[in-house]
């Protein structure tokens, strides 16, 4: 019992460390304080700053655009590849797998110097482009690490059984394959889509010069002035939208797992 509640509260204690800089911004961004530490009166004015400041709002929509399509690009990528990977030979399969490890242990700014040469010998600019190339080689990875073990989970008989039916393979992909894996890419496209969000060093070797994410407009700012207060509230309203979205899933997933345990039970 001892050892049970020693244990929770080492677990708690890892989560106040984690979560408290997160929770120090977000009670400071009700303040027009411009440190975190001083409170000068309860006020939305932040948030009333943070949509009035054109060059910050710009740098927020450029970062959720690039995301979005890259997570969209790679999770097709890596979707496919992982279907295709999985109903290859074992040794093609394996080779395959080896070389997804890649860009998951490989470090970010080997991927971006590697990407950023390659464009230039083949004379391409920086543009929307490149930029995407950069987030789908340091997302695609993820998504495939993803898809695999719903594969893996899958009856790898329903396939053949739809292809005996008369089903066409790509019918049957999509009737078959694809509903049984569904969690899997919402996973991988959900991962995608925070990792381009989160990146600094691949957009800032990729970008156009006059193109700024949310990571690469704060790096410019405090090089010459401290980091404007509205970020704070920026910082809120991105951290409760994740909250929002991983709760929610969690609770879709407690209902459904509860669904299934309940129709098990009764014979269904």
């Amino acid at each position: 019992m001892v050892k049970k509640i020693l244990a929770q509260c080492y677990i708690y204690l890892m989560l106040l460390v984690m979560y408290l800089p997160i929770l120090l911004l977000v009670v400071f961004s009700f303040t027009v304080s411009d440190q975190v530490g001083i409170w000068t009166g309860f006020s939305f004015q932040l948030y009333v700053d943070l949509f009035n400041n054109k060059d910050l709002m710009e740098a927020v929509g450029n970062t959720f655009l690039i995301a979005t399509v890259s997570a969209i690009v790679s999770t097709l990528i890596g979707t496919l590849g992982a279907v295709g990977t999985y109903y290859s030979k074992k040794k093609a399969r394996k080779r395959i797998e080896t070389m997804t490890q890649i860009p998951v242990v490989n470090a970010e700014i080997v991927m971006a110097l590697s990407l950023a040469v390659l464009f230039v010998a083949l004379s391409l600019k920086f543009t929307f482009f490149t930029l995407v190339v950069g987030h789908v080689v340091l997302t695609v990875a993820f998504v495939y690490l993803n898809v695999k073990p719903k594969l893996s989970q899958m009856d790898p008989f329903t396939y053949e059984a739809a292809l005996d039916l008369g089903a066409k393979p790509t019918y049957a992909l999509y009737k078959v394959i694809l509903p049984e894996i569904i969690p899997g890419i919402l996973s991988g496209f959900m991962i995608s889509f925070t990792l381009s969000l989160d990146d600094f060093v691949i957009t800032q070797y990729l970008k156009e010069p006059s193109f700024e994410t949310i990571s690469t407009y704060i790096q410019k700012i405090i090089a010459k002035h401290p980091i404007p207060p509205e970020v704070r509230a920026l910082t809120t309203l991105i951290f409760l939208g994740v909250l929002v979205v991983v709760v929610g899933n969690t609770i879709y997933n407690n209902r459904k797992a509860k669904n299934v345990i309940s129709k098990r039970r009764r014979g269904v």
